[in-house]
């Protein structure tokens, strides 16, 4: 029978910086449907990875469950070397309080979180979606205002202050998101997730829903954020430039497993699978 998964021991003296996302055997299924197969995927802190591959391979389902939007089924998910997905059970099997050696103490079972756990954790990882997802009875303003306030506690003139410096848009901060053209929306929604100073940035396909002639606006955005700070980037994209000026690495999946990956110089111009080069060929 499966073993439980258990929280790991504490270590007796520093070591290496742990990953800042990692999968471990993670599975995801929608009733007979198994969307991730086992995943093992490990990203280095600023690490910039894209996934790419078919529609149903599992890449969105990845940052999905990263933003606690779906559960895993199998496996835990850990985030800077703690658990993600779940969390140390107390001394009765529950999770939460534990006892005098915290909760669960060292080396104890973990448990699926639940949301007050994964509310902590996710507040460090912010997505932008394909549909944008802004408010649309708010202001521009009022969108990138709302989060910090509420989830971070900030002061309201400090958010303003933030969202201003975000904001590339300064004379459409009092417009509302349905004056706006698309490509504006996706970057007042890029905006949006920078605003609550993420250590994670997860970006599923954010110039699908864009006219072509929108879309190299959005992309030099991202570009301009990949250059000039040191966010953990996971990118689900069918921009291949895209893709190869921002990415350390590139992960080609199929059926819910990774195909194969690398530097995307060498992925993108000389991929080892056949399935990967009938992807690529399929995007011309």
């Amino acid at each position: 029978m499966p073993t439980e998964p258990t929280a790991p021991a504490a270590p007796d003296a520093p070591g290496p910086v742990p990953d800042k996302v990692r999968f471990d055997g993670v599975t995801k299924r929608f009733g007979d449907h198994t969307v991730l197969d086992g995943l093992d995927l490990a990203v280095a802190p600023g690490e910039r990875v894209t996934l790419i591959g078919p529609s149903g391979s599992g890449k969105t389902t990845i940052l999905r469950l990263l933003m606690t939007l779906e559960r895993v089924t199998g496996g835990v998910i850990h985030v800077d070397g703690e658990p993600f997905s779940h969390m140390p059970s107390g001394p009765s099997g529950r999770g939460g309080r534990g006892g005098r050696g915290g909760p669960g103490g060292p080396g104890g079972k973990l448990v699926p979180a639940d949301e007050r756990h994964l509310a902590r954790r996710r507040r460090h990882i912010g997505m932008v979606f394909q549909q944008f997802n802004l408010f649309p009875h708010m202001s521009v303003l009022a969108n990138l205002t709302e989060a910090p306030v509420h989830v971070l506690g900030l002061g309201k003139e400090e958010a303003a202050e933030r969202a201003r410096e975000l904001l590339a848009l300064a004379d459409k901060a009092d417009a509302h998101p349905t004056r706006l053209s698309g490509g504006q929306q996706q970057r007042v929604a890029i905006a949006r997730a920078l605003a609550m100073r993420p250590d994670v940035l997860l970006l599923d396909e954010v110039t699908s829903a864009l006219d072509p002639e929108l879309v190299a606006e959005v992309l030099d955005v991202l570009r301009d954020v990949a250059a000039t700070t040191d966010l953990t980037m996971l990118c689900v994209t069918h921009e291949m430039g895209f893709a190869r000026d921002i990415s350390d690495r590139v992960l080609m999946f199929d059926g819910g497993r990774v195909l194969e990956s690398g530097p995307p110089g060498a992925l993108l111009d000389d991929p080892g699978h056949e399935r990967t080069r009938s992807f690529l060929r399929s995007l011309h």
